[in-house]
């Protein structure tokens, strides 16, 4: 059969992923501080979009337009055991345009639609700068004593008092930038050198230096040279505690039989050294303010109604409330008033803003389906805690609320849920499945990592519960569950074997 070039004709179909697309499944995983500052850029970038200062909603209104009306609807009857039947929604601002130009339906984006990431903006979000004109009315008693003092600056306060040299100055003060909130070293302090470009003997000094500096503990390299640090601040570091420091890991494990060999001594000593630790500080750092703590800021709140049901809300300050200057872009493209080039370029701005209220009117009643979705089939979780949450998938929503799975996955990415047993992520509720060994409903594997931790924390120090028999017990509960299982949940909790929480046990016992 010869090879010869010849043209084809195929029909298929495909998604074609346009940039205002794109922008809206972007604008779907982004938590609301990366939103704001999304739209902080488009404000700076977007002659006709502007920052509504008023109470009117979020959605694709312009300053012509009236004020949207509340928007109510009725969720499908819950399933909890305690009869809420009636779970309430709302969202402030007006519905969608159905005359909306979209190129395709938001709440149906496929999984192959592409990664949904913003250049430019971090997990955390941003800030902007302001103004920091110095003010001597600012400047009183009051405000100093309120002002709270971070590590880093407790630190530098002390280096401006301990040294002259300059070059050592400047080393000791790259050397508590790498202290990180704890008091220890955040970097090997080799890297450091090489970063700086001085001989490892300079950094040394500079450690030691700092060392010296309130807490006691502060620049240590480790656990070991941390107590170490203020055992002799205490003059009770001695050789035979410096074996014991150099041994923490038998400690850990209350080995108290290797570490009277290691150490040369008897029971009574070694005693008295393990509570000589014990009143040390392991953390020097954490009585100091720290700059990175954030407050975390719910997207939806969750509360109870005058009649019992549960009301479903989204948080209005998380919202971008934008609006679209009709008439400045009017006046700008006049006839007459401006040329061709001009009218592109506001025509381009006004197709761009209206796309972006319209994203964001979409991406707020998507998070509010899928919360409402969640809230409905966790009811019993929110009355009577986590013993009763339910096995939930990314599928089961989505088909309850009819969107593609993908869509809900990227909903719940970076978005919390404010309810009044806490403030938790989306992913929370979403677990596996434990059969049930009646042949009932599965059990949250959530529901039965507490329930594990419930029956350890209740254990008797003579009767340590292992692997084994918390499996019995869990089956007599009607939890089907293996040994492995239960052990990869024990040490998700972080609790010991039982062999170690015996041991730990039986020695606070023997120290009593």
């Amino acid at each position: 059969m010869a090879i010869t070039p010849r043209l084809e004709l195929r029909q298929g179909q495909s998604l074609v992923m346009t940039p205002q697309l794109q922008q809206a499944i972007k604008l779907l995983q982004m938590s609301n501080l990366e939103v704001n500052l999304f739209v902080e850029q488009e404000l700076e970038r977007n002659p006709v979009l502007e920052r509504e200062d008023g109470d009117a909603a979020i959605g694709g209104s312009t300053i012509d337009d009236p004020p949207g009306e509340p928007i109510q609807s009725t969720a499908p009857d819950a399933s909890g055991d305690d009869g809420v039947e009636i779970l309430s929604l709302s969202v402030d601002g007006p519905p969608p345009d159905s005359s909306s130009d979209l190129d395709t339906d938001l709440s149906n984006v496929y999984a192959d639609a592409g990664p949904a990431e913003f250049d430019g903006l971090g997990a955390g979000g941003g800030s902007r700068g302001g103004d920091h004109g110095f003010d001597e009315s600012d400047l009183t008693l009051d405000s100093m004593a309120d002002h709270p003092t971070s590590l880093r600056e407790h630190l530098l306060t002390q280096l401006g008092l301990a040294t002259d040299d300059p070059v050592m100055r400047l080393i000791a003060g790259q050397v508590i930038d790498v202290i990180d909130d704890s008091g220890y070293l955040g970097v090997e302090w080799t890297e450091l050198a090489d970063k700086l470009g001085v001989d490892d003997d300079l950094i040394d000094r500079a450690i030691v230096l700092v060392q010296t500096f309130d807490p006691t503990g502060v620049g240590a390299r480790d656990l070991a040279e941390c107590l170490a640090l203020q055992l002799r601040e205490a003059n009770r570091y001695d050789p035979m505690i410096a074996v014991l420091l150099d041994n923490l890991p038998l400690l850990a494990r209350r080995d108290q039989g290797a570490l009277m060999r290691l150490c040369n001594c008897d029971s009574e000593d070694l005693s008295d050294m393990i509570a000589e630790i014990r009143r040390l500080n392991p953390k020097p750092g954490l009585g100091f303010e720290t700059d990175e703590a954030e407050t975390l800021i719910p997207d939806v709140y969750v509360r109870r109604g005058p009649d019992g049901s549960w009301l479903v809300e989204l948080n209005a300050d998380t919202m971008p409330r934008l609006l679209i200057d009709q008439r400045y872009a009017a006046q700008i493209a006049g006839a007459g008033a401006a040329d061709k080039q001009t009218k592109s370029y506001v025509t381009e701005c006004l197709a761009s803003a209206n796309w972006l209220v319209r994203s964001l009117d979409q991406r707020a009643r998507t998070i509010l389906k899928v919360a409402s979705e969640i809230v409905r089939f966790q009811d019993a979780f929110l009355n009577r805690g986590v013993s009763f949450l339910r096995p939930l998938t990314l599928k089961s929503v989505a088909d309850a609320i009819e969107m593609h799975e993908s869509t809900v996955s990227r909903v719940t990415a970076n978005k919390y849920l404010s309810t009044p047993r806490g403030v938790f992520e989306f992913k929370y509720f979403f677990t596996a499945g434990i059969t049930n060994a009646d042949g009932g409903e599965s059990h949250s594997a959530e529901s039965v990592r507490h329930r594990i931790k419930v029956l350890i924390d209740a254990e008797d120090s003579q009767h340590i519960l292992s692997d084994d028999r918390l499996v019995e017990l869990l089956k007599a509960e009607g939890i089907d569950i293996a040994r492995r299982t239960v052990a990869k949940y024990r040490e998700s909790l972080k609790i010991a074997s039982s062999v170690d929480r015996r041991r730990q046990k039986t020695g606070l016992l023997s120290a009593q």
